[in-house]
């Protein structure tokens, strides 16, 4: 039987108010999510990352004081993902960060590994970029 929805987490050691203002910026996307896009512009109020097939809109939820990170993404071609994301506290001083990843029609379970190992490695460097500001 094929696993259509896996939940992806991260534990990380900042409140969840830092962790959810640094990852609803959108100009912070490259810093922990490079595999959506390496640059990243906003244009008349939206929000863009430049990709290999071209510019996707990018758009978050509302700010909110529950943690929701969802965004959606409109690909080059004009396709919609919607992206489940959600910071939740653990304590004052950490939080978890979770990804929702579904498989798309047609995915093979090659792609959807492929896909989770991205986001395990987009959530890591998440946790790390942040972890490591406490520092500063």
């Amino acid at each position: 039987m094929s696993i259509d929805t896996l939940h992806l987490g991260v534990r990380i050691a900042r409140p969840v108010a830092d962790v959810y203002a640094f990852a609803s910026d959108p100009a912070n996307l490259p810093r922990w999510a490079p595999g959506l896009g390496t640059q990243v512009e906003e244009v008349d109020g939206q929000w863009f990352v430049v990709t290999a097939e071209g510019r996707a809109r990018v758009t978050f939820a509302p700010r909110n004081d529950f943690g929701v990170l969802d965004h959606e993404v409109v690909t080059p071609t004009g396709t919609v993902v919607h992206v489940p994301l959600r910071a939740v506290a653990d304590g004052p001083d950490a939080c978890d960060v979770v990804f929702t990843l579904r498989r798309a029609p047609g995915m093979s379970d090659a792609e959807l590994a492929r896909d989770e190992g991205l986001v395990r490695a987009d959530l890591a460097r998440l946790r790390d970029v942040l972890e490591t500001r406490t520092s500063r």
